[in-house]
Order: structure tokens, then C-alpha cells, then sequence
């Protein structure tokens, strides 16, 4: 039986493995694929099935490189990258908890049955996380991360050295659009705890004899669950359209 290294060139050998550096990186902070609840050998056999899609895409490339550069420098380049792309994505996920947690505060239900995740969560942040991991997976997300790993070749070519200086203002600038994108879809459970709280007050000066609290909690629990039930759908849209919006470029952008 003649030996599969005799059958595919070294080189080629090589830059495939390069591929599956940047993919796997990508892979380990991804939604959906990097969740501390997918067991190691599911993400590595996304990562190895991504790396065989773009492979093709981007073997060429990666073959001139390893012909200017040692193959450590070309994989720590790779690596770079893919965790790039990974955290700019894993952002997404932590702007839907940040929501979340901004919401269960303003609407008092910040522990109801968040401890069934991994981390513990707030209800709605709980509720946002799985929702918006279920869309993200059911709208084609594989497809996107295949064309967004593609997509940052031109942003980080094959074994091109990341500046330092440009990822620290990268990272800044992802992490305050991921906030604010936070603070965006939490709105209507601010505004709702707000007008709540005013109402409270001006009842409490009014009628300091009446016991505002034992009929204001209940109600805006109902309130907050009437809310949800209304906003959870556009919310979620909201965070795909500014998920899919990043990986069509590259992943790279703000939301």
C-alpha cells in the first residue's frame, strides 16, 4: 500500500494544516460551535469539516507563503487570525447576555431559572442566548462562517503578520459596539422599568398610606412578561441581522 504522504505533496500537507489553524482557532469562540456545552471532539470535527470547504479557496495563497516564511511563523499568523474572527463573533454572543442582564435588572427577575447554563444567566439573558444560537444555526450560519473565513484572507493574508497596535484598537472598538448593541436591544425593558418606577413614586407621594409595592411588583412582573413576549421575536431578529451583517464583512466590522 503506498503511504499518503507519498501520494500528496509535503507542501500541500503543510498548508492544509495551516487552513485548519486559522478554522480551529475560529472554531473554539464561535456561536453555536464554541459553546462550553459542544463536547471537543464535535468542535474538531466542525473545524476539520470547515477547513476542508475553504481549503481549496485558500491553499494557493497559503502554499506562496510557506515558501517566503517558516512554517511556525505562517501558524502563528494563522492562529492570530482565527482568533480574530472567532472573539469579533463571540462578542455577538456576550452583547445578547449583557442585554439579558440589563433587562432582568431593570424588570427585578434577574435569577429565575438561569442556572440551568453553563454560566449562570439571568432569565432573559438565558432566554435571548438560546433563542438567538437556535436562529443563528437555523438561518445558515455554517455557510456564513465558510464565506467569512474566505474573507479574511484579504484582511489578514496568509502568514502576514497582525500589528499589535491595530488589534488593541480593534478590539476596543468591537467591544463598545457589542455594548452598545446590548444597551440597543435591552431598551424597551429600560424604558418599561422606567415609566414603572416614576408611576411608583409619584403614587408613593400621593397616598403615602397606600401600599404601592405589593401591587406595582406583580404587576410589572406580568408587565415584563407581556414585554417579552412581544419583543423577544424583533429582538432576536435585530441580533441575526447585525450577526449575519458582521460576517458578510469578514467578520471584521462593527455591528
Amino acid at each position: 500500500m503506498i503511504p499518503l504522504a507519498g501520494l500528496i505533496p509535503p507542501d500541500l500537507l503543510l498548508a492544509h494544516a495551516m487552513v485548519f489553524l486559522r478554522v480551529a482557532a475560529m472554531v473554539a469562540l464561535v456561536p453555536t460551535f464554541g459553546e462550553q456545552s459542544i463536547p471537543p471532539r464535535m468542535r474538531l470535527a466542525a473545524a476539520l469539516a470547515l477547513a476542508t470547504v475553504i481549503a481549496p479557496a485558500t491553499v494557493p495563497e497559503l502554499r506562496r507563503a510557506l515558501e517566503a516564511a517558516s512554517p511556525w511563523t505562517v501558524g502563528a499568523a494563522e492562529i492570530a487570525a482565527g482568533f480574530i474572527l472567532g472573539l469579533s463573533l463571540r462578542l455577538m454572543v456576550h452583547a445578547l447576555q449583557i442585554a439579558g442582564t440589563i433587562a432582568a435588572q431593570a424588570a427585578s427577575l434577574s435569577q429565575l431559572f438561569g442556572g440551568t447554563a453553563i454560566d449562570p444567566l439571568p432569565t432573559i439573558g438565558h432566554i435571548l442566548t438560546i433563542g438567538g444560537l437556535a436562529i443563528a444555526a437555523a438561518s445558515g450560519l455554517h455557510v456564513e462562517l465558510a464565506a467569512a473565513l474566505i474573507a479574511t484572507y484579504d484582511v489578514f493574508p496568509a502568514g502576514a503578520r497582525i500589528d499589535s497596535g491595530e488589534a488593541a484598537l480593534w478590539s476596543i472598538q468591537r467591544t463598545g459596539g457589542a455594548i452598545a448593541l446590548a444597551f440597543s436591544l435591552a431598551l424597551p425593558f429600560v424604558v418599561a422599568a422606567t415609566l414603572y418606577n416614576i408611576v411608583l413614586g409619584v403614587l408613593n407621594r400621593a397616598m403615602p398610606q397606600f401600599m404601592a409595592t405589593f401591587i406595582g411588583v406583580p404587576a410589572l412582573t406580568w408587565a415584563v412578561l407581556a414585554l417579552m413576549a412581544l419583543t423577544m421575536p424583533v429582538i432576536l431578529g435585530l441580533w441575526a441581522d447585525a450577526l449575519f451583517r458582521l460576517l458578510a464583512n469578514g467578520g471584521l466590522s462593527l455591528p
